[in-house]
């Protein structure tokens, strides 16, 4: 009786002890997460052309900011080291690194996303800290706070500065934007969505998810060093900045020009992000008599550690492009 009646007690004690220890994290995020090009890979690689805000529901503020934007702004000076905003990872080709940094308790006090050359590490803060003021300072980097959901890490990021979103095309975020965000890991992979809503700038908020897969041997590319030099000598001290007037972008109908997709459809008016929108395409859309771009879709960007595929190749970079595994 005196046996049970001590296990019973060490029993209780340590049940106790344990619903007064702190939550571990469910998932362990830390290491080198490579990206996937399969999926959307034009988004991930290249960019988005010039004049396609597909996928986006920009207002008409954003529109108009988008299409007065010049790619050879970048080459100014004072421009070229700019970075994005947070979360920009969702539209680079680059992978990320990922560590925790622990408190003198041995908890986790924050999660880093390790940055590049063109954004900045991003602090995810896990110690219940409050965001700051509305006024206090915005950085490139933003302010976020997590917390676990079951093994979900929910991100809130606020105080982000006023930069780009997406590569290569325009695209705005204003000061204002929030995003939240959701990292799910499954065994090797990891998901990242990304929710942005920006009362500024978009109609909707933008859901981008986005498939990363652990790189045991860590070779994802880290900050590297930016240097600003002439790139344009012809702007150099003239005080020109780059731009286009409302209505004299000549990229605006690249994509109507080169795909037959009505011009609406790439204006990134809310409506074009839903499928019944394809009802009104049925009759208006004529598809081009060949491919002459991109015609193995991510294989034509493929190589190196990027690439999720190294066995497949492209038979024809013409029209009626297959895929076939080769070496087999």
């Amino acid at each position: 009786m005196v046996r049970i009646t001590v296990t019973r007690v060490v029993l209780t004690v340590c049940a106790l002890l344990a619903l007064g220890a702190p939550a571990s994290a469910q998932i362990d995020l830390n290491g080198s997460w490579d990206t996937r090009l399969h999926e959307d890979w034009m988004e991930r690689c290249c960019g988005r052309d010039l004049g396609d805000y597909t996928g986006i529901a920009l207002n008409d503020d954003a529109r108009a900011k988008a299409l007065s934007w010049d790619a050879s702004l970048n080459s100014l000076r004072e421009r070229q080291c700019l970075l994005f905003a947070p979360w920009t990872n969702q539209f680079q080709p680059r992978g990320v690194r990922i560590w925790s940094e622990i408190d003198d308790k041995g908890e986790v006090l924050a999660w880093k996303i390790g940055g590049n050359v063109g954004r900045d590490v991003l602090t995810i803060w896990m110690d219940g800290r409050p965001h700051p003021s509305e006024n206090a300072f915005h950085d490139f980097s933003g302010f976020s706070t997590g917390k676990w959901n079951g093994d979900t890490l929910t991100v809130t990021t606020t105080h982000i500065k006023a930069a780009a979103t997406r590569r290569s095309n325009g695209m705005p975020k204003s000061d204002r934007a929030t995003t939240t965000a959701h990292l799910i890991r499954h065994d090797d992979l990891l998901t990242i969505i990304t929710i942005d809503e920006d009362p500024v700038y978009l109609a909707e908020p933008l859901f981008i998810s986005r498939t990363y897969q652990l790189d045991p041997r860590g070779n994802i590319g880290f900050w590297e060093q930016c240097n600003a030099v002439t790139e344009i000598p012809r702007l150099e001290g003239s005080g020109i900045v780059p731009s286009y007037l409302a209505g004299e972008n000549p990229n605006k109908t690249y994509i109507a020009d080169t795909y037959h997709i009505p011009q609406e459809a790439a204006m990134g008016y809310a409506e074009t992000l839903y499928p019944e929108y394809r009802k009104k395409l049925k009759d208006a859309y004529k598809a081009p008599e060949a491919c002459g771009r991109y015609c193995c879709g991510w294989l034509s960007v493929g190589g190196g550690s990027a690439n999720p595929a190294p066995t497949l190749t492209c038979n024809d970079a013409g029209e009626g492009s297959t895929v076939a595994e080769s070496g087999r």
